[in-house]
């Protein structure tokens, strides 16, 4: 029992670690295209890869003291293995969506920042507009005489 439980233990954190820095990764790169500069980027990121060992090496502890009694001990470890990687699996795609909606709201606020900005724009071009139509002079309009010739 002891060099299976080891050895399910180092095989479950390893996989949990190269997971977790697959995500950390590639994550910053996803969230940098997403109008975060780098330092927002990485920080947004290592609070996501902390939440995600955390999940993920607690869950590893749980299935590491569920007892599977296949008969033997390679089999048993495969099976905890298994479940394991079905529960890393189902993490990395929470994960996954996490970093989806993160990035969409920064888009969102991007976008809505642009509009903002375009229409600042626009706004202080209509005032220039107003303003060079009350500063120049009016020519007075021609009153027609009802004596005058014709």
């Amino acid at each position: 029992m002891g060099d299976s439980y080891v050895t399910f233990l180092v095989l479950g954190i390893v996989l949990v670690v190269v997971d977790g820095q697959l995500i950390y990764h590639s994550g910053k790169g996803y969230l940098r295209r997403a109008a975060y500069d780098e330092e927002q980027a990485v920080g947004m990121m290592r609070l996501t890869a902390v939440l995600f060992h955390l999940v993920v090496l607690g869950l590893l502890a749980l299935v590491s003291t569920a007892k599977v009694e296949t008969g033997d001990v390679v089999k048993d470890v495969v099976v905890k293995l298994g479940i394991v990687l079905l529960l890393l699996a189902l993490a990395h795609g929470a994960t996954m969506a996490i970093l989806a909606k993160i990035r969409d709201r920064q888009v969102q606020q991007q976008l809505a920042d642009q509009m903002a900005e375009e229409h600042r724009i626009y706004e202080e071009r209509q005032e220039e507009r107003q303003a060079a139509r009350i500063s120049e002079p009016r020519p007075a309009p021609k009153i027609e005489s009802p004596y005058s010739p014709r």
